[in-house]
């Protein structure tokens, strides 16, 4: 008669990973959870049925190099108001409110920026400023 028991292998499941699972699980919910705002209101809206963009009319560009360009032509700083006004007056006879776009390099300095539509705003033009 054999008196030793059997050496059985009772099956297991091992959880311990199942824990980390969990964990990373719960947090990743939280997470979105309140990204995730509830409050917004969803608005339609308006299309446009005509092409709103500004008609380029007075084109000033600013480069790295800090020269000033009013459409093709260079322009000292000195002259840039008197310019500007002139080419104003010249757009104003074929429309109403002629604009004004400024294209200026990022490494431009700001305060020209604010100088040129200073002065487009003087002679009664809209400004539009584009910075690259």
């Amino acid at each position: 008669m054999n008196i030793r028991k059997r050496l059985r292998s009772h099956p297991e499941i091992h959880n311990g990973a199942l824990n980390d699972i969990l964990f990373i699980l719960l947090l990743f919910f939280l997470i979105v959870s309140t990204l995730a705002n509830p409050n917004v209101v969803k608005v339609n809206n308006p299309k446009g049925k005509a092409d709103t963009k500004v008609k380029q009319s007075i084109v000033v560009s600013i480069d790295k190099e800090q020269h000033i360009f009013l459409g093709q032509q260079q322009v000292d700083l000195a002259m840039l108001d008197s310019m500007l006004k002139m080419e104003v007056d010249k757009v104003k006879a074929f429309m109403d409110t002629p604009s004004v776009v400024i294209n200026a390099d990022t490494i431009a300095h700001y305060g020209e920026v604010f100088r040129i539509m200073q002065s487009a705003k003087k002679a009664g033009a809209k400004v539009v400023a584009n910075v690259k």
